[in-house]
């Protein structure tokens, strides 16, 4: 049997929305605010608020073409910088966090059945495991304890991704009221 007759078919609305929050992230996640070695970021208001508007798997392609602009050297990590360096560098376990972070809230999202505390715990718990994987990989990369790495690449990030969270529920469920978006 033909293979391609198998695969799963995307639908031209959800690539075409699968590019734009592609081209939004990348217009959003450069602008950050340097306050030591991991900056402030918008790139997980991105991705939560895509959650809402695709669902994990089209969420999981949009974040995944967005690295791989960046990592071919388009300007579109924080900072406005790109390639190898940046992604395979002190905060690339970040970056590569928000993988895993993605799909733990997407799964809580999906099964959450409109429940705002289950998806906010979903965000909650798929944020600590970035966290985890961006603090390891800072404390190896930049030869840092793992205290020292804690203290610069998630201390401060609390408090604002906890808000970021918040906005992305409320803005999420409305924007996909007024799209119509499904979470496939």
């Amino acid at each position: 049997m033909n293979e391609a007759m198998n695969t799963p078919k995307i639908s031209i609305k959800t690539m075409a929305f699968i590019g734009v929050m592609t081209a939004v992230t990348c217009i959003l996640a450069p602008l950050s605010i340097p306050i030591g070695p991991v900056p402030i970021s918008l790139t997980n208001l991105v991705l939560y608020f895509t959650l809402y508007l695709l669902g994990t798997k089209s969420t999981t392609i949009s974040y995944v073409i967005y690295l791989l602009l960046g990592l071919v050297g388009l300007p579109v990590f924080s900072g406005f910088v790109g390639g190898p360096a940046k992604l395979f560098g002190p905060t690339g376990g970040y970056l590569i966090g928000f993988i895993p972070m993605i799909l733990i809230a997407g799964l809580f999202m999906k099964r959450a059945n409109q429940k705002r505390v289950l998806e906010f715990l979903g965000m909650l718990l798929g944020t600590w495991v970035c966290y985890a994987i961006g603090t390891l990989w800072l404390s190896y990369s930049a030869g840092m304890s793992f205290k020292a790495a804690l203290l610069a690449g998630v201390i401060p990030f609390i408090a604002e991704d906890i808000i970021k969270m918040i906005v992305a529920m409320i803005l999420g469920r409305k924007v996909k009221k007024q799209i119509g978006m499904y979470q496939p």
